[in-house]
């Protein structure tokens, strides 16, 4: 079968140059006004020539050729304002637009897929690729036109002129021709090469900004020196791939072309002595075979960025073509008559793991009440709980909130009914006070500082600079790990969920803040769901009923004290260990 070519992932972008056509159109236009005015020089210049080797030179007659040509160059400079404002206009909106539908889109995607992209490869293609569209979309069009234009309308002047020496002179054209289709495929498959070589060099670099505090506490700083390197040796070696083939595109066409004026001088020379042609004839063609030189170069250059265009739309597509896992079905519920969460049967597969994450789960949240799970690293507690908002989409029948099930609500309005403050705490680079009110659309004062109060992160405050308008690093990465895990807290606290969920979200502090902090967002919240994962028993007393998981099965389920009167069980088990703990912490 017939490989696909690769312009034809220039399809996507059909819309979008439909959406701008009166911009193209428009340009088109003040582009053949620019190239038809450059076409009329040759001829005042050939006029000029003729009135002085024939002596009917005047000044009042070269006067009116200079004014002539004044008006014609101010015409060209109007016509080039005009195809860069709506050409480069167009390519830029449509730039935009398409990185646009490229972030809207990444939002879209699961969980899984960010399991398997890379995060410096996504950068590369939201970016660099993007450059080299906006270009296919701009400039080539600019050199497609204009190189067509200039081409045929040079050619229908110089074979008007003198049909025998216009037929010498573009003997050298064809070759051109050839050399351009052939070095359109290779240009397209080495710029997909340094690419995804700049995926490569953009992940290396991100991961090792992102783990730097690892790499300083490990001492690896040569491992990751040479490791980035030898990427950057690569990526440098594709590029020379790539500019070797272009470094030896562009002198062959220039070569190609400058035989045209070789021709001239040869024949065009002969017949201007022979008087078969006038002095002034043989200025105004070698002018045009000037002229047409840049076509001949604008063809290389237009298939080159082409190319270039269609290797990044591949993979963008590629990113635009993965379907979400998880989307709102066809007429979905947004509202419910009860908050009420159940859990019949679940059973939760992750593609490519060796066992279930979850079997066979089933237990009742009844609204106003709250659910404490405990179990080890693995057992399946943070795929029980993502379940319930489809951050992992669970099989149909499975998981419902009132009576609905949870897959036939509408996505935004079921994920709005749920606060998860996790374990790992991302913060954003802005404020405190930003990343507290990220998920609310306004934020009193009095709100702010209340929720902040209740995660003790209001005592804090004093020590930084700038209070709550201080600005935390990357990922938070200038606060301690229970600072990013109170803010986290208040954070979910200020948007007041229907259901808020705490998954270990207490780690990083001690267990006397962790009760007090506890026991003020259920003061906080009153009667409204709350699920608490924690390895901490203290923790797990508050809760009305508590779920033990083991290897993703429900091995235990019941209160806190008719837990502790089972003398066999995990819980049993962690309950005992921790209180010995707590009696040697304090001998």
């Amino acid at each position: 079968m017939d490989r696909p070519s690769p312009f034809s992932e220039y399809r996507t972008l059909i819309p979008y140059a439909w959406r701008y056509r009166w911009y193209y159109l428009l340009g088109i236009l003040c582009l053949v006004v620019t190239s038809g005015g450059q076409l009329f020089i040759p001829q005042f210049v050939r006029q000029a020539v003729d009135s002085m080797v024939e002596g009917s030179f005047t000044v009042g007659a070269i006067g009116t050729l200079m004014v002539t040509l004044i008006v014609v160059a101010l015409v060209i400079a109007v016509g080039r304002f005009g195809w860069r404002y709506f050409i480069h206009g167009a390519s830029r909106r449509i730039e935009a637009e398409l990185r646009d539908r490229l972030f809207d889109h990444l939002l879209l995607l699961s969980p899984r897929y960010y399991a398997q992209a890379r995060t410096g490869d996504i950068m590369a293609r939201a970016t660099n690729d993007m450059q080299s569209i906006r270009m296919a979309t701009g400039i080539a069009l600019v050199a497609f036109i204009d190189g067509v234009f200039m081409t045929l309308a040079i050619l229908v002047i110089l074979f008007s002129q003198n049909v025998a020496l216009a037929a010498i002179t573009i003997i050298p054209l064809p070759f051109i021709t050839v050399m351009i289709i052939f070095a359109g495929r290779l240009v397209a498959r080495l710029f997909r090469e340094v690419q995804e070589g700049f995926s490569h060099l953009s992940e290396r670099t991100q991961e090792s900004i992102a783990g730097v505090r690892v790499i300083k506490s490990f001492v690896k700083e040569s491992y990751f020196t040479r490791t980035f390197e030898q990427t950057n040796m690569e990526y440098r070696e594709r590029n020379l791939r790539y500019i070797k083939l272009w470094g030896l595109f562009f002198p062959m066409v220039t070569f190609l072309s400058g035989l045209t004026t070789l021709l001239l001088l040869r024949y065009g020379g002969a017949r201007v002595i022979s008087g078969e042609i006038s002095a002034g004839d043989f200025v105004a063609t070698m002018s045009y075979l000037a002229m047409l030189a840049w076509p001949m170069l604008g063809a290389g250059f237009t298939v080159n960025v082409l190319a270039r265009g269609a290797a990044s739309l591949a993979r963008i597509n590629a990113i635009l073509k993965e379907p979400p896992d998880i989307v709102s079905p066809v007429g979905a519920a947004s509202r419910t008559d009860s908050l009420d969460l159940r859990v019949e049967q679940l059973t939760v597969i992750y593609p490519d793991a060796g066992k279930p994450a979850l079997q066979d789960v089933s237990l009742e949240l009844p609204a106003g009440r709250m659910l404490g799970i405990l179990g080890r690293t693995g057992a399946g507690k943070s795929t029980l709980i993502k379940t319930m908002p489809r951050l992992v989409d669970p099989p149909s029948g499975t998981v419902f909130l009132g009576e609905t099930d949870v897959r036939d609500y509408d996505l935004a309005w079921l994920r709005a009914r749920f606060g998860i403050v996790p374990q790992d705490t991302f913060l954003f680079s802005a404020t405190i006070r930003d990343n507290i009110a990220f998920g609310c659309d306004e934020l009193d004062e009095d709100e702010l500082l209340r929720v902040a109060d209740i995660s003790t992160i209001s005592r804090d405050i004093g020590s930084f600079a700038d209070g709550y308008k201080t600005v935390v690093g990357e990922r938070g990465v200038t606060l301690s790990g229970g600072q990013k895990q109170r803010i986290a807290i208040s954070r979910a606290l200020a948007s007041n969920p229907d259901i808020l969920i705490l998954d270990d979200a207490l780690s990083a502090v001690d267990t006397e803040s962790e009760e007090k902090i506890l026991k003020a967002v259920l003061d906080y919240r009153g009667r409204k769901n709350t699920i608490l994962i924690s390895h901490r028993i203290s923790a797990l007393q508050y809760a009305d009923a508590i779920v033990v998981l083991d290897g993703g099965r429900i091995v235990q389920y019941g209160s806190h004290s008719q837990l502790l009167q089972q003398t066999e069980g995990l819980y049993r088990e962690i309950h005992d260990l921790q209180q010995l703990e707590q009696q040697r912490s304090r001998e």
